[in-house]
């Protein structure tokens, strides 16, 4: 029997037959020949909504500084999509907050989490490798960066300064921090062991070296002997300072007397160093040496033309001995940020630059005091491209011994030298232009060919810009600042040190652009562009 409750749809009308149909509707149905508006029932709105006719840009579109609703893409990177050194220094800069997550967490043999402080010790000692080196503050950033990524741990921070680095691991926000640090005491020039540093960070970067394995390489490293002797470094020094001689127009025997006076000056040096005497000592003695030579050869000969050969031997006796390495590492660290790092460069030069000052002026001031005429006017650097082209590839090539380069790295290395010697040649002696702007342009292309032979072999580009600035280093500015102020003409020394000074940080500043310039341009395989990085600090002063 049927309830006496009815619902409007259940209403039969009269002469209608009872509906078959079981299935019954619900009480709160719309009445048979009622409807409502489609609007209303199928698209309800909110009073909130935007009225119909009126646009309204999107908020991330209008204000791009503020958080867009939807947060920030996260960064991720394909280990084979750029090399290490790309991925790495684009993270140096980026807040921890934004940097991406590793590509994967090893786990040990057992299965279980590497342990950190294995994990960091190892990177502080790859980093104190890479500055003890040369390498500038931010490449070591980006290679410690490289182990602690590769090995799982993504929330590290590493300092480096000039003699102490260190790297601090943050689990979590509610565990506490690891923090390692090491001190950096003893500084080497083997660029074969930076090589194999780089290398093993790029395997371990690739996954493909365990924690005891690159443990065992980096032991192998440190134990590795260097490629070339003391007795072939000498050798080297002694056809350096010939070479530079013959550039800034000296003749045969020039050459060899020079070569003379730089290999007695670096045995000296090797000497004080035995004795525990400190660096500064050791660029005194290696400075009195060839400045000795060329007063003993003023004093023998009065002609004009014999003094231009004595102030030769003195300049090639002085390439050896400028720190143009610090000073290009130097000016790298501050235009990149790292003021500390780079104040303590800069400083380093200052004094080692001070010792050469205070070996070569005191020779030259025994000499002028015993009646030995050297007279700044007669240097001028002869015009010879053929001889001096060959003299600039002899000067790179014995570089690359002295920075105890890997053999692979010796040829494009003096090629580099020798592009650079052409550029400053046809700029200064053919054009007739500035010679800060010469050598601003010719140390431009000098990073440039370095930055991209690095790339091309996924290494430093250390092994490659150093001893190509050799040719352009200003030894003759500083031999006639030091001539000026041992015969008492302070002016005309300040002007020609001043000089010097100029022209080394125009080979510093156009080494770093042209660095920045390949990475700028340069895309890897499967890129649409070039991977960037971030700004040391903001470009309006605050």
């Amino acid at each position: 029997m049927r309830s006496g409750t009815t619902v409007a749809g259940d209403i039969t009308r009269p002469g209608a037959q009872e509906p078959t149909d079981p299935e019954t509707t619900s009480g709160f149905a719309v009445p048979e020949g009622l409807e409502l508006p489609a609007q209303e029932s199928e698209h309800p709105t909110s009073e909130f909504a935007v009225p119909e006719g009126l646009t309204v840009t999107p908020r991330q579109e209008q204000h791009s500084e503020y958080t867009p609703a939807q947060g920030i893409p996260a960064l991720t990177w394909n280990r084979g999509s750029s090399p290490w050194q790309d991925r790495m220094r684009s993270m140096v800069r980026l807040p921890l907050a934004e940097r991406p997550a590793p590509e994967y967490v090893p786990r040990g043999e057992d299965d279980t989490a590497l342990p950190v402080p294995r994990v960091l010790d190892l990177t502080l000692r790859i980093g104190e490798l890479l500055l003890a080196g040369g390498e500038g503050a931010e490449d070591v950033e980006a290679a410690m960066f490289g182990v602690t990524h590769a090995y799982g741990l993504d929330r590290c921070e590493a300092t480096v300064t000039f003699t102490l680095i260190s790297v601090t691991h943050q689990p979590s926000l509610v565990e506490p921090p690891v923090s390692l640090s090491r001190t950096v005491r003893r500084r080497g020039t083997d660029y074969t062991r930076l090589a194999a540093v780089f290398q093993l960070v790029d395997d371990i970067s690739g996954g493909d070296v365990t924690l005891e394995e690159a443990y065992r390489r980096l032991a192998d490293i440190r134990r590795n002997r260097h490629p070339f002797t003391k007795w072939q470094l000498t050798i080297a020094a002694g056809l350096l300072a010939g070479a530079a001689s013959t550039l800034v127009g000296g003749g045969w025997q020039v050459f060899l007397l020079a070569a003379l006076g730089a290999m007695v000056g670096d045995r000296l040096a090797w000497l004080a160093s035995s004795r525990g005497l400190p660096e500064f000592y050791g660029f005194v003695a290696a400075a009195m040496a060839p400045a000795t030579v060329g007063v003993l050869w003023a004093s023998s000969h009065t002609t004009g033309r014999e003094e231009v050969q004595a102030a030769a031997m003195i300049t090639g006796g002085l390439f050896a001995l400028i720190p143009g390495r610090a000073l290009v590492a130097g000016v790298q660290d501050g235009l990149t940020g790292y003021y500390l790092t780079a104040s303590a460069r800069l400083l380093e030069v200052i004094y080692l630059s001070v010792g050469i000052v205070c070996g070569v002026l005191a020779v030259l001031y025994i000499g002028e005091t015993s009646g030995v005429r050297l007279d700044p006017d007669v240097v001028a650097r002869a015009t010879r491209p053929a001889i001096q082209l060959g003299a600039a590839l002899l000067l790179s090539l014995t570089f690359c011994v002295l920075l105890q380069q890997s053999r692979n790295t010796v040829l494009p290395a003096t090629l580099n030298g020798g592009v650079a010697w052409l550029v400053y040649g046809a700029m200064h002696d053919t054009a007739g232009l500035s010679p800060f702007a010469a050598t601003a342009v010719g140390a431009g292309m000098v990073g440039l060919f370095g930055q991209l032979q690095s790339r091309y072999r996924f290494t430093s580009s250390l092994p490659y810009v150093t001893a190509a600035i050799g040719p352009l280093l200003p030894g003759s500015a500083v031999y006639l600042g030091l001539l000026g102020f041992a015969q008492g003409n302070v002016n005309a020394g300040l002007e020609n040190l001043l000089t010097a000074v100029t022209l080394a940080l125009a080979i510093a500043v156009g080494v770093n652009l042209g660095n920045e310039i390949a990475r700028l341009f340069i895309k890897t395989p499967g890129q649409t562009t070039p991977i960037g990085r971030r700004g040391a600090k903001r470009t309006r002063g605050f």
